[in-house]
């Protein structure tokens, strides 16, 4: 009886280690997608933008990286529909990122809500 256990035990074993093996496989393509899809996106954008324009975006994606993954989005189908007439400089850029500011732009509201607190104090004066 004990070696049927040990079998079983070391059939469970193999099953965890292929599964976990298999895991990572799948893990490393999908890092292997990522990469080739950043390194395309980077292609485009160099064709697109001029030097000073990239080095204004890649200065965004550090503050806010949102925003430029949406204006690099945005170039992106632009450039795929042929809407851009040639490289982008960094004033066209600059244009780009104020549209997509306006379509963007949050508006705060601050609300106060006051409420009155019955004070002992103004009981006794009375």
């Amino acid at each position: 009886m004990a070696d049927e256990e040990l079998e079983a035990i070391r059939k469970q074993r193999l099953a965890e280690l292929q599964a976990k093996h298999g895991n990572n496989s799948s893990d490393q393509a999908q890092q292997e997608s990522a990469q080739r899809e950043a390194e395309m996106r980077n292609s485009i954008l160099a064709q697109v933008l001029e030097q000073s324009a990239r080095a204004r975006l890649s200065n965004l994606a550090l503050v806010k990286p949102d925003k430029a993954k949406a204006v690099e989005n945005y170039l992106i189908q632009m450039a795929r529909f042929g809407q851009l007439g040639g490289k982008i400089s960094e004033q066209g850029l600059i244009e780009i990122l104020e549209k997509v500011s306006q379509k963007t732009e949050k508006k705060t509201t601050v609300k106060f809500n006051r409420r009155k607190v019955m004070d002992s104090d103004e009981e006794d004066d009375y």
